[in-house]
């Protein structure tokens, strides 16, 4: 487990699950992001797991990985997170969890099979969780092509349908998410982004309110729904695969 801890750690410090796209690792996705450097700043941990399968992917694919305590990739990542709450006092109230491509898969993921864990997400230029769901793999070299191609379509019920039985127990609120895809992306193609939204205003129970266009940045549009507090998605004209992260932004929708 590759955890990144500052210096100057704060009290009861928040915690940052950050997952690597297929083909990375932990420590490269450290070096390509910018957190630890803002976890100088603000005291916060930083867990940089790796995938060591499929490709380096996430296991975002089996009946394991996508049920609550199941055994597989979201048992161990959850279990990385216990082990940090122990070690460091973390507040277990302010766990937070993001990835780009598999790890924007399995940031969905992780919200779904835990979330009791998270307090909230953001992922980028990933898929709806369960979206996968049968596949002999998780990998470009091993997946079901249908779901990256955004050919999976379900209503927001039926998505709804598929994150509650991922952990059937649980009653109380979904960790708040924000997603983001680029409209140029045709390795995991932009449709994924209305089945994501989908997903996640079904749960929520939610509904559009509006767009705020060149939001964060030009050639942005921040999706709004409800009261924009527990869902919002960013879509980036003319952005490939895959949308760049913003660190800032996440923080500020962490409340960090």
């Amino acid at each position: 487990m590759n955890i990144y801890v500052p210096t100057k750690l704060a009290t009861n410090p928040p915690v940052i699950l950050a997952l690597h796209p297929c083909g990375g690792t932990g420590p490269a996705y450290q070096k390509q992001t910018k957190y630890t450097s803002l976890a100088d700043t603000s005291g916060f941990i930083v867990i940089f797991p790796s995938a060591n399968h499929d490709n380096n992917c996430w296991d975002v694919a089996s009946t394991k990985t996508l049920t609550h305590n199941g055994g597989g990739d979201s048992n161990g990542l959850a279990n990385m997170i216990n082990y940090t709450i122990s070690t460091y006092k973390a507040d277990p109230k302010k766990i937070f969890v993001t990835g780009t491509s598999s790890g924007g898969m399995m940031t969905n993921v992780m919200c779904a099979t835990y979330p009791d864990m998270f307090a909230a997400g953001s992922g980028y230029s990933g898929v709806a969780a369960g979206c996968l769901a049968g596949s002999p793999g998780s990998s470009p070299q091993t997946a079901t092509p249908t779901c990256a191609d955004g050919k999976i379509n379900k209503s927001p019920a039926e998505w709804t349908s598929v994150v509650k039985a991922m952990y059937p127990g649980f009653n109380g609120t979904y960790p708040r998410i924000q997603v983001w895809h680029g409209t140029s992306d045709t390795f995991v193609n932009y449709p994924n982004l209305a089945e994501e939204i989908k997903e996640w205003t079904g749960v929520f129970g939610i509904s559009y309110v509006k767009n705020v266009t060149n939001t964060p940045q030009s050639g942005y549009t921040q999706m709004v729904y409800g009261d924009g507090n527990m869902f919002t998605a960013y879509s980036a004209a003319g952005v490939g695969h895959t949308v760049p992260v913003h660190e800032a932004v996440d923080l500020k929708w962490f409340g960090i």
